[in-house]
């Protein structure tokens, strides 16, 4: 039987990586993405655009059995020069995308007993970042969503699980990154950046139905960075 995968943030970087690994594995996958270049091209903090799109979805390619909430952006910027509309966006888009990707689908999930959901958060909403907070806190935001839902909905037969990665080889990090200098990379024990591959993996795991016992789980592949 064929199953349904929505990815958030498809267009490029962890969540391309995700869709092409859930595609091998045989998933419909449906993209979602706020780039012209995904199948369907929704801003995900725009909750009425995601249940619509959420119901083109279902009508296009049946119900959804997995959703991987990879939509974000990066930026460094000082706590002291943070905007409002840049704190708003940043939780907007990570939080407020998991929300309403995970309001739209969750009703037919818990209606057929059965679905997975992972979303994508960072180690820095574990070791912190000295100058990205409206970013961190939005990934530690997320966490503590996935953790709180898991629990809601674990005897229900719905599945919700986080990844946090590293800093990954992805076009958020751009050429003249910190995260990219040599400097850096000899502080990670693997010498090297995470590549998005490596976090389909981790998503793939916890998507698999032999991995029902991971629950509200934060697994965070990021080379030692941080233990």
């Amino acid at each position: 039987m064929t199953r349904t995968a929505i990815v958030t943030g498809s267009a490029s970087g962890i969540g391309a990586a995700v869709a092409a690994a859930l595609e091998n594995d045989g998933y419909t996958v449906a993209g979602l993405d706020i780039h012209s270049a995904a199948p369907y091209v929704v801003d995900v903090s725009d909750a009425h655009a995601v249940d619509q799109t959420i119901k083109r979805v279902v009508a296009d390619l049946g119900p959804v059995d997995a959703v991987v909430s990879a939509a974000g952006h990066y930026e460094m910027v000082p706590i002291s020069d943070i905007t409002r509309q840049q704190l708003h966006r940043m939780l907007r888009v990570h939080l407020g995308g998991l929300r309403n990707i995970t309001r739209s689908v969750l009703p037919s999930m818990l209606e057929r007993g059965s679905g997975s959901i992972v979303a994508i958060a960072s180690e820095l909403a574990i070791g912190g970042d000295d100058c990205g907070a409206h970013y961190t806190a939005a990934k530690g935001a997320i966490i503590g969503l996935v953790r709180s839902l898991a629990v809601e909905v674990a005897g229900r037969g719905v599945r919700v699980n986080a990844v946090a990665p590293g800093p990954t080889d992805t076009p958020l990090l751009a050429a003249d990154s910190p995260w990219r200098a040599p400097e850096y990379l000899e502080t990670i024990p693997n010498r090297r950046l995470t590549r998005p591959e490596e976090i389909a993996e981790v998503v793939r795991f916890l998507l698999n139905d032999d991995t029902d016992f991971c629950v509200g789980e934060v697994l965070s592949p990021n080379g030692g960075a941080v233990i």
